[in-house]
């Protein structure tokens, strides 16, 4: 039976809308909109923002400009930047444009992994190792996640004893953070914590950050649920902005201003302006051309 714990003061909300929010838009956004984007997240509130992606840019031709971009950042005390690395020339091009910290994962479904990265589990896990050995090597600190950890086209093709391992593997590598991805929005409050029952005893004292997508519209039920167990770290994108390229029917992620303003509404502070991130996306509903998957960004 799942623990429900007491829920938090404060909880630290990861804005991943400039990478994950953005990177399979088809309407390009320009460097400077895309500095002005995250310089005005930044006023809104957010502490710590994944800034873009080292992937090869015919893949995910918004990330192109990721070294000029890292180089643009607003250098403000206690606000950090990260970005996605899928391999060593990622590490090292993220060391190289400045960046502290880097995001590097792996998938748990077989069918995922070869399509998103190319590559099997057991060498994307040799791989895993590989970019956070060398990403230690520069200094830099590591958060190791687990993608399709609910799921990849259904929410029992992957077995949770196969992520609990998983997690364990990045747990022996000393990774600094352990994030688990709702890559294709699968996940129901019940699977969930009963997942994040197992997750939370084994990795102790580091970090559970959660990555929730609203396919299906449970994404602030298991915000709510991840609560009840303990989690106290949320990827959100503003507007709901996101998927994956290679998951065809991933929606968007869950949005920040409605988890902030649930969490907001419970007692529970994040630090954001609601007001000033809703008039972030209803720019972006103009910029993009289309109404936005969140829902409270209207309304603010």
């Amino acid at each position: 039976m799942t623990q429900i714990s007491p829920y938090p003061q404060q909880v630290e909300i990861i804005e991943v809308g400039p990478r994950d929010g953005l990177q399979r838009e088809p309407t390009l956004i320009s460097i400077d909109d895309k500095a002005a984007l995250i310089a005005a997240l930044v006023v809104a509130g957010l502490r710590r923002i994944q800034v873009t992606s080292f992937v090869h840019p015919r893949l995910v031709p918004q990330m192109a400009d990721a070294e000029a971009l890292c180089r643009r950042l607003p250098q403000v005390p206690g606000v950090v930047y990260s970005g996605l690395a899928l391999n060593l020339k990622g590490v090292e091009r993220a060391q190289q444009a400045g960046l502290r910290y880097v995001d590097v994962s792996v998938s748990v479904s077989e069918a995922h992994s070869r399509r998103n990265a190319n590559r099997s589990v057991a060498d994307a896990l040799t791989g895993f190792q590989e970019m956070v050995q060398q990403a230690r090597a520069y200094g830099m600190s590591v958060r190791g996640g687990i993608q399709c950890a609910f799921g990849y086209r259904q929410a029992d093709d992957v077995a949770p004893e196969t992520v609990l391992e998983i997690a364990r593997h990045h747990l022996d590598l000393d990774v600094d953070e352990l994030a688990l991805a709702d890559s294709s929005g699968l996940a129901n409050p019940r699977q969930l914590q009963a997942l994040l029952a197992e997750i939370m005893l084994l990795a102790g004292d580091v970090p559970v950050i959660l990555h929730l997508h609203d396919t299906r519209g449970m994404g602030l039920a298991n915000v709510l649920a991840a609560l009840q167990c303990g989690v106290r770290h949320f990827d959100t994108a503003f507007g709901g902005l996101g998927g994956c390229p290679f998951i065809e029917d991933a929606a968007g992620n869950i949005a920040t201003e409605d988890t902030a303003y649930m969490l907001h509404e419970m007692g529970i502070e994040t630090g954001i302006d609601l007001a000033k991130l809703a008039a972030i996306s209803r720019e972006y509903e103009e910029r993009l051309g289309k109404k936005l998957p969140g829902k409270l960004y209207t309304l603010l």
